[in-house]
């Protein structure tokens, strides 16, 4: 295996997990309580703080079984005393009790949440890096060699690699501005109503993808608000209770629990370099069944691979041969470089696959403006979906999308740029100052897939947010264990930022290193 390569996996990736099962494990708190240890304080004050807002939000419910002092001091990489003296503090508030043989259960509170009503999803992976878009980005990061605060109380400020977003282009604003200057008057006009979206932008999504190798139309373009709702009506429209759907792994976690929400269960293929491994596609598809296949062709988030076109001919009659429908997510890629037609344009006749994206890394996260091309046929049907969740996404944001669309193939070769030489700075950093960390460069999107020989990556990322740095440790991506040495690491920051990102990452690798010995 190639350095920073994801090795093969057996085919599940998890099991939907029972109603019944009380027991908390200690990386499922963990996850829970995700940035705990930034502010002011010592650590079992924070920790204590932390689990009291978990039962109140109604993440923590009562009667659940909390794990033992040692187990969750190894989880987060903490003392056993700091577990032991956080329990301590929650027995006295009356949050939890603790009896010989049961261990230490949550206690019901007045004024908390009743269960089910967190949005949390069972089983679901992606709740910290959620819970850090509701929280809101981190203030700055100030330098961790100025003579701050020492790593045995945590933090003051975090720096959050959870997730690789950037500000808008600056197109985006001039394009705003002729629209407001010219088309406003017309679009006001209008009823505002278009559930499978702006006719003009239907019309622009239809030749980018005809240009790229996909003959479509606008009866083949549903315009959504964003790729995650490209899912989960996808999710609406084939999936029931205990469906099966069978996904690339590792794989994205926020993605994985939009199926998640839907009942399904999640069956995982292993990939290599050139995309989802095909014996393992037939095989899985011949054993489960599946209801749907979902793939990240170009680019695969987190591993940044890019699939080959022969490869995505293959999952084409593959899928089409077995009768499952396929929704690839093409949405992770910045683009700016030459790309492979989607998976879509060597569909067999009768294959149904839906192809998403989104303009949300190329131009900007906060114009929520996707798309889903299908036959025309299905596309009617999610259009239904569609107009039930909402009659329609933002007329305006339609407007400037079809604006920008033309635009796409400059903007997204300036943000590459940009990309790159991030990039070249942030592995610079680590050839000098982390040589035992592997990774293969990406094809494209904006994260390093990261291998840490002879580590458990949630372990470190526990030691990496006591020094200021919160990072997607790989098991948050495969819950088979087969990806627990890897993490991923955004480079779309600035210069200034990664350097930093790259000294408290050192530190904490050296401490965690030093206290192994």
């Amino acid at each position: 295996m190639n350095a920073g390569e994801p090795g093969p996996i057996g085919p599940q990736v998890d099991r939907f997990p029972v109603a019944s099962d009380r027991l908390r494990e200690p990386s499922d708190l963990a996850e829970i309580l995700g940035d705990w240890m930034s502010g002011a304080g010592p650590l079992y004050r924070k920790l204590a703080q932390a689990l009291q807002r978990a039962v109140h939000d109604g993440s923590l419910e009562p009667g659940e079984r909390l794990p033992s002092e040692r187990a969750l001091a190894k989880a987060l990489v903490v003392s056993r005393a700091t577990v032991v003296t956080a329990y301590d503090e929650l027995r006295g508030l009356g949050i939890v009790d603790s009896r010989r043989g049961s261990g230490t259960r949550v206690v019901r509170q007045p004024g908390s949440s009743r269960p089910g009503a967190d949005g949390r999803v069972p089983g679901g992976r992606a709740t910290a890096i959620i819970q850090r878009l509701i929280d809101g980005p981190s203030s700055g990061a100030r330098p961790l060699h100025g003579g701050g605060r020492g790593p045995e109380d945590g933090p003051a400020d975090v720096i959050s690699l959870r997730h690789a977003m950037e500000g808008a282009v600056p197109e985006l604003g001039a394009e705003l501005a002729a629209l407001l200057a010219e088309d406003l008057p017309a679009l006001m006009r209008d009823t505002g109503y278009h559930p499978n979206g702006l006719p003009a932008l239907r019309q622009a999504v239809a030749v980018r993808l005809t240009a790229a190798g996909l003959p479509t139309a606008s009866e083949n373009v549903l315009v959504t608000t964003g790729v995650t709702q490209a899912l989960a009506l996808t999710a609406q429209m084939y999936l029931r209770r205990r469906s099966v759907v069978v996904v690339e792994s590792p794989g994205w976690p926020g993605c994985f629990d939009v199926f998640r929400a839907a009942g399904a269960r999640l069956v995982g293929v292993p990939i290599d370099d050139d995309g989802i491994r095909v014996d393992e596609l037939a095989r899985t598809f011949a054993e489960h069944r599946p209801d749907l296949l979902y793939v990240m062709p170009t680019v695969h988030n987190p591993t940044g691979t890019l699939m080959s076109e022969g490869r995505r001919r293959r999952v084409a009659e593959i899928a089409a041969g077995h009768g499952v429908p396929v929704l690839e997510d093409n949405a992770y890629d910045i683009g700016g470089a030459s790309r492979p037609p989607p998976i879509a344009a060597f569909a067999p006749r009768g294959a149904e696959i839906l192809s998403a994206d989104s303009l949300a890394k190329s131009v900007w996260g906060g114009l929520r403006t996707g798309w889903v091309r299908a036959p025309a046929g299905t596309i009617e049907r999610l259009a239904r979906h569609k107009a039930l969740a909402d009659l329609g996404s933002p007329v305006l944001d339609q407007a400037l999308a079809a604006r920008l669309l033309p635009r796409l193939p400059e903007i997204a070769e300036a943000r590459g740029a940009v990309l790159r030489r991030r990039l070249d700075h942030l592995t610079a950093l680590l050839a000098e100052h982390l040589p035992e960390w592997r990774f293969q460069p990406p094809a494209g999107g904006s994260a390093l897939w990261i291998e840490l020989p002879g580590r458990d990556a949630s372990a470190f990322a526990q030691v990496a947010l006591r020094y200021g740095v919160e990072v997607v440790p790989g098991a948050a991506t495969d819950p088979t264990g087969a990806h627990d040495g890897y993490l991923r690491l955004p480079y779309t920051f600035p210069a200034d930022v990664l350097t930093e990102v790259a000294a408290r990452l050192t530190a904490a690798w050296r401490s965690q290193r030093k206290s192994a010995f």
